[in-house]
């Protein structure tokens, strides 16, 4: 049996640190983990630039709640769930995402938790697990799932080599060069034609 493993952000819905810069006009926070391998390290630049202009999670949700999925997410998700079991794992934090759910059917997502201050101010944040996408197809691999997994950024790369199959997804040129051995698509028709080919066999 197989289970789907997709990223969220930029697979599904837009960047939200990129749509958090948009709207405050801090462009430090449009780096992503597109441009930062080390999740520790983009986490705590994004925390202290945060706190230097004073902003929290309040405004970032308000940033939020006017996101709708990326064209098309839905429906890609609504027909990927109808001929296989699907799982968002996400890096993002389960205060930025339940709004997000609810726009995209209530799908499964792991992520992680922001630790937040009394007054609203982001501290800290807690990672669900280790190295959490590929902890997590390894973990479904020990219950007895195939996996097929597809994301467009650094952080992806271990849970897409660890599957049986891995695509990448609207992801950047450099990582396209430099792992030329996994397909990368643009259109959700495109991948969801690949899953269902895996799936088939």
């Amino acid at each position: 049996m197989y289970i789907t493993c997709l990223d969220l952000e930029g697979v599904l819905v837009p960047e939200i640190w990129i749509a958090f810069a948009e709207t405050t006009g801090i462009p430090e926070l449009k780096k992503t983990t597109r441009d930062e391998p080390d999740y520790d390290k983009l986490m705590n630049y994004r925390i202290k630039i945060l706190k230097e202009h004073g902003l929290g999670l309040k405004e970032i949700q308000d940033t939020i709640a006017k996101i709708d999925p990326l064209p098309g997410a839905k429906e890609f998700l609504d027909e990927l769930r109808s001929c296989t079991q699907a799982i968002i794992l996400s890096d993002t934090f389960d205060q930025f995402a339940a709004p997000l759910m609810k726009k995209l059917g209530m799908p499964t997502i792991f992520c992680n938790t922001l630790i937040v201050a009394p007054n609203g101010e982001i501290t800290g944040y807690k990672m669900r697990c280790e190295k959490s996408k590929y902890t997590t197809v390894k973990a479904l691999q020990s219950c007895g799932f195939e996996t097929i997994a597809s994301g467009d950024s650094f952080n992806d790369l271990g849970m897409i080599q660890a599957s049986k199959a891995g695509f990448l997804f609207r992801t950047t040129d450099k990582i396209k060069a430099d792992y030329p051995q996994y397909p990368a698509f643009t259109e959700y028709k495109e991948l969801l034609d690949a899953i269902k080919e895996v799936i088939s066999k």
